[in-house]
């Protein structure tokens, strides 16, 4: 499924430059931006911006500790892949039973299904912001985006990989000029982002939850180990691939971290000062326009049509290894991406035909998320701690307590929304 690109050249150079050295890792970036579009998707937007209109700059410190796990976990996960030359999936296909991997592939199958729906809700109220158009209209137009995607692939990964990293980019200047406009106060941001702020506001543990419990996306852990496979290579390869990967993720996961950020701070300067309370994307565009103007409110609906579009067609090819991998077949690309698109249409098309508010499936996707999480963190746990899968790259005990810390917190965290949400929290 993968062609593998050509790496650094055989014979070492001396005395490079720092750009030589510089140019020689550009061609290993790319899988971990892939991967991160999934932590500045659609589904984050209403909770980063509940947070930031309720409890003014108080949970940014949260968003710090969330980018954290999001960039160990992704290392680790790159790592795992690295060092076994097989993604997490084909890993749990080969070292668990029959019919755990067949469990462990039907939820991620329903909970990639979920995420994609909130992703293709996105897009779509993104095309009905920009556009003005009926958001059922703008549900229709949203699943030509099954085309964009067979046009780009066309050209190959790294070709998909451009229009990833330029979408994240639109994102990131889209929220640049919005906190331009917005005027945040800019030291209260530093301590906030820093410094743990606790709030007595039974709601403030709830949308703490929402940012930290739902942050890691399982399937771009499935993306991710078996993505940097494409940038193995004899000469990169191990440590050195590892090194460069590790470098690859913490580029790209500051970069959603900035973005999550971003959706949070541009709240609180605007919806918390004005002491507006806003709980969905739509009432957030609405109310920008009266108070930072027009072009605000088209810079945060295109954002967020940007957002839309790179997440779910990540989710797409996620989809894909997921299938391949844990059911050793091979499945059109086009065709799976084809048939994504459809089975999230259909209830996209019912809820809107029906008065159903997107941002309700929204959390309905995160509810999907949080019982799928468990089944893809601890694989990874018992996978990266055997040395005779990892070789040198096996995890350290200290690595090892951590990331079992770390799963304790986000699972647990995870049922606790999950209880929540179904008494109606």
């Amino acid at each position: 499924m993968y062609n593998r690109i050509a790496g650094a050249k055989t014979q070492p150079q001396p005395k490079r430059s720092r750009w030589s050295s510089a140019k020689a890792i550009l061609p290993y970036l790319g899988p971990a931006f892939v991967v991160s579009v999934g932590y500045m998707d659609p589904g984050n937007w209403a909770t980063d911006i509940e947070g930031g209109s309720r409890f003014n700059y108080d949970l940014l410190w949260v968003v710090a500790a969330s980018g954290f796990i999001a960039m160990f976990l992704q290392i680790l996960t790159a790592k795992l892949g690295i060092a076994t030359g097989s993604g997490l999936a084909a890993n749990c296909r080969k070292h668990l039973s029959r019919p755990m991997s067949y469990f462990l592939w039907v939820t991620a199958e329903l909970a990639m299904m979920a995420t994609d729906l909130a992703e293709f809700l996105g897009a779509a109220i993104g095309i009905h912001m920009i556009f003005n158009l009926p958001l059922l209209t703008s549900v229709w137009v949203t699943g030509l985006d099954v085309l964009l995607f067979l046009f780009v692939m066309r050209y190959g990964y790294r070709s998909f990989e451009f229009i990833i990293i330029s979408l994240i980019g639109v994102i990131g200047l889209g929220y640049l000029v919005e906190l331009v406009l917005a005027q945040p106060d800019w030291g209260l941001v530093a301590l906030k982002s820093f410094v743990p702020t606790l709030n007595p506001d039974p709601a403030f543990v709830l949308v703490g939850i929402g940012i930290l419990g739902a942050t890691v996306m399982p399937h771009n852990l499935y993306l991710h180990s078996t993505h940097i496979l494409t940038r193995m290579n004899g000469n990169n390869k191990g440590k050195k691939l590892f090194r460069l990967a590790s470098l690859d993720t913490v580029l790209a996961l500051t970069a959603a971290w900035w973005v999550n950020a971003a959706i949070l701070i541009m709240a609180a300067a605007v919806f918390y000062r004005n002491d507006l309370l806003v709980v969905s994307i739509e009432a957030a565009h609405r109310t920008l326009i009266p108070l930072l103007g027009g072009f605000a409110g088209l810079v945060f609906a295109v954002a967020l049509l940007a957002s839309g579009l790179a997440s779910s067609t990540a989710g797409t090819l996620a989809g894909q290894i997921v299938m391949e991998e844990f059911l050793q077949i091979k499945f059109p690309l086009w065709l799976r991406r084809l048939l994504t698109r459809l089975v999230t249409m259909i209830p996209a098309l019912l809820a809107v035909s029906l008065g159903v508010a997107p941002v309700k499936l929204m959390v309905l996707s995160q509810v999907a998320l949080s019982f799928q999480l468990p089944f893809a963190i601890i694989p990874i746990i018992l996978f990266t701690r055997r040395r005779d899968l990892m070789g040198p790259l096996v995890n350290r005990p200290l690595t090892t307590a951590l990331l079992v810390i770390i799963a304790g917190i986000i699972i647990a965290l995870n049922l606790l929304l999950l209880v929540q949400t179904f008494r109606g929290g």
